[in-house]
């Protein structure tokens, strides 16, 4: 029993990162949150469209990220949209920040969510894509919903 899993609950997802970026590498963080956040979290009041990552003195941290505040709370809810420490091993933070610098990557949050009682964020490191490489994705995915949707009418349903 003391090894099963813990259950992964997902809170949020950054559709808008998987349009605008190619995810080369995805890594588990752990998120430096208030008691009040983490109450909003379980509600689902969390956005993270636009937002990114950003190294200062060693660390990474999630700008961008909006938790609403609890309606419930009172002076120890925190402001929206501040900056959020990340938590990883400092090989890894160093591995991403030389990656980062290179020219066309990023590190973006793709996804938000409960793994056992503790919050978790999935980051990426990603390029960005073209205006041309978005066409060739929207085509792609327009001709496999084309060819499920003649699957179908041909009576061939499983």
């Amino acid at each position: 029993m003391a090894d099963r899993k813990p259950v992964e609950r997902t809170i949020a997802q950054n559709k808008k990162a998987w349009h605008d970026y190619f995810v080369d590498e995805r890594i588990e963080a752990g998120i430096e949150l208030c008691g009040t956040e983490v109450k909003s979290l379980r509600q689902g009041a969390v956005n993270l469209k636009d937002s990114y990552c950003s190294f200062k003195n060693g660390e990474i941290f999630a700008l961008g990220v909006h938790i609403s505040p609890y309606e419930k709370g009172n002076i120890f809810n925190k402001e929206p949209r501040r900056p959020r420490k990340l938590l990883l091993h400092k090989r890894e933070i160093i591995r991403l920040a030389s990656k980062a610098a290179e020219k066309g990557f990023s590190v973006i949050p793709l996804s938000l969510y409960f793994s056992g009682p503790r919050v978790k964020m999935e980051i990426g490191l990603c390029r960005g894509k073209k205006l041309y490489d978005k066409r060739d994705d929207m085509a792609k995915a327009d001709a496999k919903r084309d060819m499920e949707r003649a699957y179908k009418s041909n009576g061939r349903e499983y």
